[in-house]
């Protein structure tokens, strides 16, 4: 397998941010980057010749005006030249292995899936090394693969806990590392997903954003000063003992009307289930609802509810500038958005900034490009410094 070195060079720590600066808000004319850095023209000249050299940096054309001026000839904004290395990620659920080739700002150009017949980790580990393989014939400047888990993570390198693959402190990093020859860096699912979001989606250049999933589980991330918050619980059932409604159902998974038992698709399935003795898809239940069908219509009202309220509190106590609402269970937005932003009206002071809440149906692909942002951030920043 062909890769290129775990970093582009061994930057100093101006033109690493020279890099990074460049990387999240380029094309930057020399002088507005000066401006972000506080960087005089000299010492900004010194710290991008040796970008410029390594082909990272290149100067492009300035749309819509000509070039501005520095020491007495034209010079061009300057940008990453994307496609200078490119970046497996990948997002491991219970029967599949998602995966995508990224360019070094994110762009997905390539995927890649395959089932998952074994949780054993040596099996999967191979699983991994077939795909990266594959991936790597028709991409061969790799510089990383970064793995999204369901679970509890540690040091971005170890899966500490994952129940629906079973798993128990597997070295994960190490083993695919091995497999493979390339940096490898795993994270937690929801903590992958706001990282890429942070630096190339919906929280960029924010400084305080929340991502707010629903699906199979609810899961939730917290930037502050741009930058996402750790926290002990990471996974570990976010919104099983978050009560919204305490008379509201019991479910097999969650306490008794939480955020869990109201909102997560299991949940609602089983809700359906329970009540009318037959097996519908989360679609077809949102099908139904929309209808008029009752049980399905109050199943779907009361996760609605449920979601405004949810919103409301996170945004009565984060105060995010922006909320984004993702996951494979965003369609119920589609049938019972009203709801949704009437709730969240209601449960906030009537003087306050209204939530700008931005909904974007998510599939697995978007999860293994957040797992590829880790290895981005990792050939960016260095190991030592994400």
């Amino acid at each position: 397998m062909t890769a290129v070195a775990a970093s582009w060079l061994p930057l100093s720590p101006g033109e690493r941010s020279v890099a990074i600066e460049v990387l999240l808000a380029g094309p930057l004319s020399r002088t507005e980057l000066a401006r972000r850095l506080d960087l005089s023209a000299g010492s900004l000249t010194r710290l991008t010749k040796p970008l410029i050299e390594s082909g990272l940096l290149v100067e492009v054309p300035e749309a819509g005006g000509p070039a501005e001026t520095r020491q007495g000839r034209p010079s061009q904004p300057l940008d990453v030249v994307a496609e200078s290395r490119s970046f497996i990620g990948f997002k491991i659920t219970d029967d599949m292995v998602y995966g995508v080739v990224t360019t070094l700002r994110s762009e997905i150009v390539a995927r890649c899936d395959r089932p998952v017949t074994t949780h054993e980790p040596a099996g999967v580990v191979d699983l991994l090394g077939e795909m990266a393989e594959e991936l790597a014939d028709r991409h061969p400047r790799l510089a990383g693969i970064g793995i999204g888990v369901g679970g509890l993570v540690e040091d971005r390198a170890v899966v500490g806990e994952s129940p629906f693959l079973g798993w128990r402190d597997v070295p994960l990093a190490e083993l695919v590392q091995e497999r493979t020859g390339l940096p490898v860096v795993v994270e937690n699912d929801v903590a992958a997903l706001v990282e890429a979001e942070t630096w190339f989606g919906a929280g960029r250049g924010l400084d305080r954003f929340v991502v707010l999933t629903i699906g199979a589980g609810i899961g939730y991330g917290l930037v502050l000063g741009g930058k996402r918050v750790p926290y002990a619980e990471e996974d570990r059932g976010f919104g099983r003992h978050w009560i919204i409604n305490p008379d509201g159902p019991l479910t097999p998974d969650g306490e008794r009307g939480s955020a869990v038992s109201l909102l997560t698709i299991p949940n609602i399935r089983y809700q359906i289930r329970a009540a009318t003795g037959r097996e519908h898809s989360y679609e077809e239940i949102l099908g139904l609802a929309a209808e008029g069908e009752p049980m399905c219509a109050r199943v779907v009202d009361e996760a609605a509810v449920a979601l405004g309220t949810l919103v409301a509190h996170i945004a009565n106590f984060a105060m995010p500038q922006k909320i984004l609402l993702a996951g494979e269970g965003v369609g119920l937005m589609g049938v019972a958005g009203n709801t949704v932003e009437d709730t969240v009206r209601a449960r906030r002071h009537p003087l306050a900034t209204p939530v700008e809440l931005e909904t974007r149906v998510s599939d697995f692909h978007d999860w293994a490009r957040g797992a590829a942002v880790l290895a981005i951030q990792v050939l960016v920043l260095g190991a030592a410094d994400v």
